[in-house]
């Protein structure tokens, strides 16, 4: 559950989001667990349609899930993780 200006709320590290750790749930939290690269895939098969002139990297893409752009919606789900929490959670799909 996301909340804005509750003194007892915490920012997750994962998605940045502000949250309440009273309703944090193992489907809170939606990100990548992976960075956005450029490089190929690791099957070198080519999904993208890249000019001439672009390198074979070129393909920018979430390691994790392949998706395409930037802003696309976190592929993982699991609980939100404050800066204050000294334990990581496994994460859960």
């Amino acid at each position: 559950m996301e909340i804005e200006g509750a003194k007892n709320s915490k920012t997750c590290k994962r998605c940045k989001a502000l949250y309440d750790p009273t309703s944090n749930s193992s489907s809170s939290c939606r990100f990548h667990p992976s960075f956005f690269v450029s490089r190929r895939h690791d099957d070198q098969k080519r999904y993208y349609e890249l000019g001439p002139n672009d390198p074979p990297y070129a393909a920018k893409f979430y390691d994790c899930c392949v998706a395409e752009e930037q802003e696309a919606i976190g592929c993982m789900t699991s609980f939100h993780i404050s800066y204050d929490d000294v334990r990581l959670q496994s994460y859960s799909t």
